[in-house]
């Protein structure tokens, strides 16, 4: 029998047998599953920031250290248009899902609208941005279409495809999250709440147990005894829950490594464990912020999150274990039982290069591949947003989101950046053409999340004139790379040496199996 087939053979046999449900025993302070007490010792595990192709490999490993899997949901990994939806390939949720039961990993969902989770505008689209009036994460009664609006048409759509996975349906889906960290929002707007809420029993029943999460008011995550206190001021009764317990930290562009070590993440998880509570650890396995995905900061200055997403876990970037797992491993044991089985090896690796990369040509010389549709025409500039342009940017008091390369007649005068006050003086003459390169580094993912429209969002100054009569073109770069280059950079002459920013190219030979690797860019940097 295919293993789909099985999986449904075996969705329907628990469905047709005593009914199972995952409840709160608050008079006991504990969760009822199936009427036994339960507690939850579990790993995020991002399936937006894993190829599909690892999904397993990811879950057995989790499943092996003792854990159950908990996920997000992007809102806008999956709507990238209004109206147009996208669940193929690695978006295909319903088949993460499918994974996560074949491993015996029971799920609490998040999703959202808001996530946080380090992500491009906190999951939301930044599409809703094309209204520039619009009031995120609020009920927002006078605007038309409105936050709400934009909100009841994603989750009816989503909310539908994961009914049939919830516990009581003969699934793993033992909970559900409402929003995420509404209290560090600067809206306090309880008719969103529940509103929120009154649409997840709309669509998904009054059998499934719905939640929150918010921070420590400042509380060290590890510190149980103190933060368990403070949850008992709000929540006299019920399970003790950490939902996010650190097992390390993002890094953001240009700082170090976030790191924290194995023991004191062992310690904590142990001391929690005592109590009796549930435990989220956030993340057992980071991944990778693919394509333009990632999110930002803002604290104190504009602070943007790199690609990867490694955060010092348990399973690192690259899929291999590492000696924290080990820690959490033996720590879990003494509390329940862990899984029999070895636990797979690292995956195999590849050294390639030393190479050289090949300059393809300036980026200005590829505008007509890059925007094939041609220009957009305004007498002051727009934002990404109005233009349309699925990528992520934001501008303090000079208008600049986030980063911006100056051209003057094709040659580079210098960059400008978000957070930064900074000035460049140039030297032309009547018909000297100047190029602004905007550069989005991601749109804020936590906290005020105020709408982080990118581009720039006043007009530029020379001396005390606004520049006007604007050529702006949305640049589609992944098209170009998938398309365009394979078939024609053979066919292309050396271009001279670049004055501005630049394509570049290599070819290389894989010997042998493949394997993972890491690309490794000595002496580069981002000026």
């Amino acid at each position: 029998m295919p293993p789909d087939l099985l999986l449904l053979a075996i969705l329907l046999l628990l469905s047709q047998g005593e009914a199972r449900y995952f409840v709160v025993d608050r008079e006991h302070d504990q969760f009822l599953l199936d009427g036994i007490p339960f507690r939850y010792v579990s790993g995020s595990l991002h399936y937006f920031r894993v190829p599909r192709v690892l999904w397993a490999d990811r879950l057995l490993k989790m499943h092996l250290s003792g854990l159950n899997a908990v996920h997000y949901v992007p809102w806008n990994y999956h709507e990238p248009e209004p109206g147009i939806y996208n669940f193929n390939g690695s978006r295909d949720l319903i088949a993460f899902l499918r994974e996560t039961a074949k491993m015996n990993l029971l799920v609490i969902l998040r999703p959202g609208p808001y996530i946080c989770a380090e992500w491009e505008m906190g999951g939301l689209p930044s599409w809703l941005l094309r209204n520039p009036n619009i009031l995120l994460r609020t009920s927002d009664p006078a605007m038309h279409p409105s936050f709400l609006d934009a909100v009841d048409s994603w989750f009816k759509v989503l909310l539908p495809k994961i009914y049939p996975f919830l516990y009581h349906n003969g699934g793993n889906i033992i909970s559900i999250q409402v929003e995420n960290e509404y209290g560090s929002y600067k809206a306090c707007d309880f008719k969103y709440m529940r509103h929120l809420a009154g649409l997840f029993r709309a669509l998904l029943g009054d059998k499934i147990l719905l939640f929150t999460t918010d921070g420590p008011q400042g509380l060290r995550s590890d510190n149980a005894t103190r933060m368990f206190s403070l949850l008992r001021e709000y929540e006299p009764h019920g399970p003790l829950v950490n939902s996010e317990y650190y097992t390390g930290w993002l890094d953001y562009w240009g700082q170090n490594h976030s790191t924290r070590s194995s023991p004191a993440v062992a310690e904590g998880l142990e001391n929690m464990l005592k109590l009796g509570a549930s435990v989220n650890m956030y993340m057992f396995h980071g991944g990778t912020n693919f394509g333009y995905w990632n999110g930002a900061d803002e604290k104190g200055q504009f602070l943007p999150i790199t690609t990867s997403y490694d955060y010092d876990a348990p399973i690192s970037e690259a899929g291999d274990l590492t000696p924290k797992l080990f820690a959490i491993r033996n720590v879990i044991s003494k509390f329940q039982e862990i899984p029999l089985g070895p636990l797979p090896p690292p995956s195999p690796k590849m050294e390639l290069g030393p190479f050289a990369l090949s300059l393809d040509g300036n980026l200005l010389s590829f505008l007509d591949f890059l925007c094939p549709q041609g220009p957009i025409h305004s007498v002051l500039p727009l934002t990404f947003e109005a233009v349309k342009l699925p990528t992520p940017f934001w501008v303090p008091n000079n208008g600049i989101h986030d980063r911006a390369y100056v051209m003057v007649d094709g040659v580079l005068k210098g960059v400008l950046e978000r957070s930064l006050k900074q000035e460049l003086y140039l030297t032309g003459r009547v018909g000297t053409r100047l190029d602004i390169l905007l550069e989005n580094m991601g749109r804020l993912s936590f906290g005020s999340n105020h709408s982080d429209f990118k581009g720039l969002l006043e007009p530029p100054l020379l001396g005390q004139t606004i520049l006007t009569q604007w050529m702006m073109f949305p640049l589609k770069v992944d098209k170009l790379v998938k398309w365009w280059f394979p078939l024609q950079l053979t066919k292309r002459a050396q271009p001279p040496a670049p004055s501005a920013p630049a394509f570049y190219s290599a070819k290389f030979p894989v010997l042998g199996l493949p394997g993972d690797t890491f690309l490794y860019l000595p002496g580069w940097t981002k000026f």
